[in-house]
C-alpha cells in the first residue's frame, strides 16, 4: 500500500538524495544572494555617481534600468541555455560576468561605460545565477515542494539587500565607490573555482523520483514556447510580472536617495532599507505558508494590499520623517517585495511543464525585466520632470492595482 502523500512525495527516496537536495537549495541561496545583492547595491551608488560626474538622476537611473531589462530581455536564452548546457555553464558564466563588470566599472569614465558593465553585464550575469536557472534546477529536486523552496530563494534578494547595501556605504564612506566596485568585482571572480570544482553531475540530474514522476506527467502535457504564447494564461503571469516589476523599482532605484532627501543620513537609509531584507525573508515564507491555509489567489491579493499600505507610509514619510514611520514602511513593502514570485514561478512551471520549461518561463520573466527596466527609468524621468517624488508614489500605486487584476478576472490564476 502506497503510504506517500504529495506534502512528502519528493523526499521518499533515500537519504542523500535529500541531503544533496538541500545543497542544492543553498547553492542557489548563495548565488541569488550575490547576484541580486550586487545588482541592488546600486542604489546605494546612485548619488555619490552622480555627484561625481554632475549627472541627472535619469541619467543615472538608466544604468539601473538596464540591469533588468538585459536580465529580463535574455531570460528565454538563459533558459534555453540551461536546457542544453546544465547548469555548471550557466552559473559560471554568470560570476564571470559579474566579476569582470564590477572591476570595468571601477575605473569608468562616461555613462556608456556604466551602463555596458553595470548595466548590461550586470544585469546578464544576474539573470545567468538567478530565478530561471535556479527555479529549473530546484524543480528537479523538489517536486511538490517547489514553492516552498523558490521561497527560500526568492527571500535571498532580501538578504542581499540586508548585507550589501550596508556593506557598500560603509566601503563607498571608508574607501571611495570606486573601490568599493574593484572589491567587490574581486570577491565574484574568486569564487569562480570553487564553483566549477562541484559535482555538477550529481546536482544537475535531480531526485530520480521527481524527475521520474515530472517526465510521466509531461507526455501528456507537451508545451512548446509558441503553445504557451497562444494560452491566456502565459500572458497573464507576463503582465503580472510586468506591472508588479514597474511599481517595486519605480521606488526601490530611487529609496535610498528618497530617504536622504527626506532628512535621514546616508548610512541610516542604507541601513533601514538593507533590514528590508529581513523583512523580506519573512514575507516570502509568510505569503507562502498562507498560500497553504487559504489558497494562492487571496494569499497573492494580501501581498498586494500589503505593498499598497507600505507605499502610503513612505509617502507620508516626506513630511514626518521618524523611525515609526520609516519602521511600517520597511515591514510593509519590504516584506512584500518579491513575496508573490514563488507562488508565480510555481504556477508557471506547473501549467507549462515539460523539457521546454526553461524557455517557456525565461519567456514569461522578460515581462519582469522591462518592468523593472521601464519603472526604474520612468522613476528617475518622473521625478527630474517634477523634482517631487508624489507623482512616483502615484506611478507605483497605480502598477500595483495592474498588477494583481489578473489574479482577479483570470480563471487558471483564480484557483
Amino acid at each position: 500500500m502506497d503510504q506517500n502523500t504529495p506534502r512528502d512525495e519528493a523526499f521518499t527516496t533515500p537519504r542523500e538524495p535529500v541531503h544533496v537536495a538541500l545543497s542544492v537549495l543553498a547553492l542557489c541561496f548563495a548565488l541569488a544572494v550575490i547576484g541580486r545583492g550586487l545588482s541592488d547595491s546600486f542604489t546605494v551608488f546612485l548619488k555619490p555617481i552622480s555627484e561625481n560626474f554632475g549627472w541627472d538622476r535619469a541619467q543615472v537611473v538608466s544604468v539601473y534600468s538596464l540591469t533588468w531589462l538585459a536580465s529580463g530581455l535574455t531570460a528565454p536564452f538563459v533558459g534555453r541555455l540551461f536546457d542544453r548546457s546544465g547548469p555548471r555553464i550557466v552559473f559560471a558564466l554568470g560570476l564571470s560576468l559579474l566579476g569582470g563588470a564590477f572591476l570595468v566599472a571601477a575605473h569608468a569614465q562616461a555613462l556608456w561605460q556604466f551602463q555596458l558593465s553595470i548595466g548590461l553585464c550586470v544585469g546578464l550575469g544576474t539573470a545567468l545565477i538567478g530565478n530561471v536557472p535556479n527555479s529549473i534546477l530546484l524543480g528537479r529536486w523538489f517536486g511538490p515542494r517547489l514553492p516552498t523552496a523558490m521561497a527560500v530563494i526568492y527571500s535571498a534578494a532580501g538578504t542581499g539587500v540586508l548585507v550589501l547595501l550596508p556593506m557598500s556605504q560603509v566601503l563607498i564612506d571608508r574607501f571611495g565607490w570606486r573601490n568599493a566596485y574593484f572589491s567587490f568585482g574581486a570577491v565574484a571572480l574568486c569564487l569562480l573555482p570553487p564553483l566549477l570544482l562541484l559535482p555538477w553531475r550529481r546536482l544537475a540530474n535531480g531526485s530520480p523520483h521527481v524527475v521520474r514522476k515530472t517526465n510521466t506527467t509531461a507526455i501528456e502535457t507537451e508545451w512548446t514556447l509558441l503553445g504557451a504564447m497562444r494560452h491566456h494564461t502565459f500572458w497573464a503571469l507576463f503582465c503580472t510580472f510586468f506591472f508588479t516589476a514597474v511599481a517595486m523599482y519605480a521606488l526601490t532605484a530611487q529609496i535610498v536617495a528618497y530617504l536622504i532627501d527626506a532628512g535621514f543620513s546616508p548610512l541610516t537609509a542604507a541601513t533601514a532599507w538593507g533590514f528590508s531584507g529581513i523583512a523580506t525573508i519573512i514575507g516570502m515564507l509568510g505569503v507562502t505558508t498562507l498560500d497553504g491555509i487559504i489558497g494562492r489567489r487571496p494569499s497573492v491579493l494580501f501581498s498586494y494590499g500589503v505593498s499598497i499600505a507600505g507605499i502610503i507610509l513612505l509617502w507620508l514619510l516626506q513630511w514626518h520623517p521618524n523611525y515609526w514611520l520609516l519602521t511600517g514602511f520597511v515591514i510593509c513593502f519590504g516584506s512584500m517585495i518579491g513575496s508573490r514570485g514563488p507562488l508565480i514561478t510555481a504556477t508557471a512551471l506547473k501549467i507549462f511543464r515539460g523539457e521546454r520549461v526553461g524557455t517557456i518561463y525565461g519567456t514569461i520573466s522578460i515581462g519582469s525585466g522591462l518592468g523593472s527596466a521601464l519603472g526604474s527609468w520612468g522613476g528617475g524621468l518622473l521625478h527630474d520632470w517634477t523634482h517631487s517624488y508624489n507623482p512616483l508614489m502615484a506611478f507605483a500605486l497605480v502598477n500595483v492595482v495592474l498588477g494583481m487584476i489578473p489574479f482577479l478576472v483570470v480563471p487558471a490564476l483564480r484557483r
